[in-house]
């Protein structure tokens, strides 16, 4: 077994920088981690690459939800990719479905020819099709260079047969990258049962906020209160301790 390929999930710049000081071998770009990722601002694209040393794929997401985007929506995504491709972004990660739960062939091909040379990763929208098999095909068509799956459930370790079986479909056409709660107690059994080609997870923890002055009257956007002071991070040390479990895994594996 090759040592797997480890891509981190982050929210924003400290993000990042708190994800390669680990020994992320690559990082997906995220803003919002609470709604699963949506497509940051420029700014943090500009200001990650020019204090990144390893690969950086920005998600390409309007918004939470579902995969079945409006027309404005599409067009949006669409002037993304362009934006990243002309800074120079080495990946993009998106998807596309139609209302009855399978990839959006038509979209995908246009995103896909729209994103290079970069790399395109389809994210979990693929956990969202009917069928994996399926899906598979349709992305291969399209010209997507890996998916990211949980195996179409909650986590890795309940999804690890669809996701050893998304591998098998895959035959080496498309990259399978695992995910869903992975960490330094299942990583090595995730590659191990499911043979995925590279892994992907986040390391999130909480802090608190520096502000000495709080107003606990207000909250912005109709959140939780105690939420205006609590910031989502990246553990370095969660991300160094996972990382080295799955290289250990790898090393045994050979």
């Amino acid at each position: 077994m090759a040592h797997p390929l480890i891509e981190i999930c982050v929210e924003g710049i400290d993000g990042f920088a708190a994800a390669q000081a680990g020994g992320a071998d690559r990082v997906e770009l995220c803003a919002s981690l609470l709604e699963g990722g949506l497509t940051p601002s420029l700014g943090v694209i500009r200001q990650t690459l020019a204090v990144a040393m390893i690969p950086v794929h920005v998600i390409i997401r309007p918004r939470g939800g579902d995969f079945l985007y409006s027309e404005l929506e599409f067009l949006t995504m669409l002037d993304d990719v362009r934006a990243c491709r002309d800074l120079g972004v080495p990946g993009v990660v998106f998807g596309c479905l139609t209302a009855d739960g399978r990839v959006d062939e038509v979209r995908m091909t246009e995103l896909v020819e729209a994103a290079r040379p970069m790399a395109v990763t389809c994210h979990r929208a693929f956990d969202m099709t009917r069928d994996p098999e399926e899906a598979i095909e349709a992305l291969v068509r399209c010209g997507v260079d890996r998916v990211l799956t949980s195996g179409q459930h909650p986590t890795a370790l309940a999804g690890i047969d669809v996701l050893k079986r998304t591998h098998d479909a895959a035959a080496g056409r498309i990259v399978i990258m695992a995910c869903g709660g992975l960490d330094e107690g299942n990583v090595a059994e995730v590659l191990r049962r499911s043979a995925a080609d590279e892994l992907h997870f986040s390391a999130p923890a909480k802090a608190g906020s520096r502000m000495a002055f709080r107003n606990p009257d207000v909250g912005m956007g109709g959140t939780d209160l105690e939420r205006e002071f609590e910031l989502t991070i990246t553990d370095s040390a969660a991300v160094r301790r996972t990382i080295a479990a799955a290289r250990k895994a790898a090393v045994v594996a050979a």
